[in-house]
């Protein structure tokens, strides 16, 4: 496992403007400074101890889909490599090296764009409540894990650090950002998905859903945060998929699962995971970026 684990960066020199649930956000006054810290976040409650190493995995594996997705949309990667960095940042650049990028200073969309190719996690709760996820029909009798008939555009708020995002329908999310931004994201979500779902596939991994962010710079939309990563999305092994239930996954259903057995209320503290628990979830994430990126 990776040596030194970053909870949290502390740059005096910077202007550090937000802690997400796994980024430290710094103001480079015309740019951003991205940190992905080994944070890990469930239910979104940040837990107390790190997974050692997973901010380097999430940058390594968001670079590897900007690229791949940039003759779909351009995104808001400057650079990733600390050289390349304001001066401001070289003092903090052992830290900053393989858990970082430089992008541009993007206005981030009032939305995540969430795009389902199976039915799981709250898609399921509500389908089986209603039939529906997010006001879009779904055909009767589907199981759980189950694929769609074809990917599914279903947005979500953005609430604040500690909130639960809530699902809404695509007319909510038009009274939100507008309807010719909303038929943009969405397309451009499913077109983002669908070339992942693919590529993945070949690699051995399912995508069964993801989140995107999506910003305006320079009045042009364009890809935001992270992608395709196993915070951001459920990835299943393709060779144990079965549905009519939960699936084996490379991503934070492992630490769900745990929670969900030690009966954790899902509220903060959380509690603090065992070493066993860490090195899995860690195990998990490494198998994903190699399965991807080789």
């Amino acid at each position: 496992m990776a040596s030194k684990p970053i909870f949290e960066t502390d740059f005096p020199e910077l202007k550090l403007t937000k802690r997400g649930k796994v980024r430290d956000i710094y103001d480079l006054n015309d740019k951003i400074l991205m940190v992905a810290t080994d944070r890990i976040s469930a239910y979104d409650v940040i837990m107390q101890n790190p997974v050692p190493g997973k901010g380097k995995i999430l940058t390594q594996i968001s670079l590897f889909w900007f690229k791949i997705m940039e003759d779909i949309i351009p995104n808001h990667l400057i650079s990733s490599n600390v050289e390349d960095y304001p001066d401001s940042c070289k003092p903090y650049a052992d830290a900053l090296s393989g858990r970082s990028m430089l992008v541009k200073k993007a206005t981030p969309l009032s939305i995540e764009c969430v795009v389902r190719g199976y039915i799981s996690g709250s898609g399921w709760t509500s389908y089986q409540a209603s039939g529906e996820v997010c006001g879009i029909k779904l055909p009767t009798g589907l199981k759980e894990s189950d694929q769609l008939p074809e990917p599914i555009f279903t947005p979500s708020t953005k609430e604040e650090l500690g909130a639960h995002d809530i699902n809404i329908d695509f007319n909510e999310a038009v009274n939100r950002v507008g309807a010719e931004v909303a038929g943009q994201v969405r397309d451009l979500s499913i077109s983002i998905y669908k070339k992942g779902a693919e590529l993945a596939a070949e690699k051995g991994i399912i995508i069964a859903d993801t989140k995107f962010e999506f910003g305006i710079f320079n009045d042009q939309l364009i890809l935001i945060d992270e992608v395709l990563t196993p915070d951001s999305s459920r990835f299943w092994p393709k060779h144990t998929y079965q549905s009519g239930g939960p699936q084996n996954s490379f991503d934070k259903q492992y630490l769900r699962d745990y929670l969900i057995s030690i009966k954790w209320d899902k509220k903060p503290p959380a509690p603090f995971l065992p070493e066993e628990v860490i090195q899995n979830t860690y195990q998990k994430y490494m198998e994903a970026l190699t399965s991807l990126t080789h």
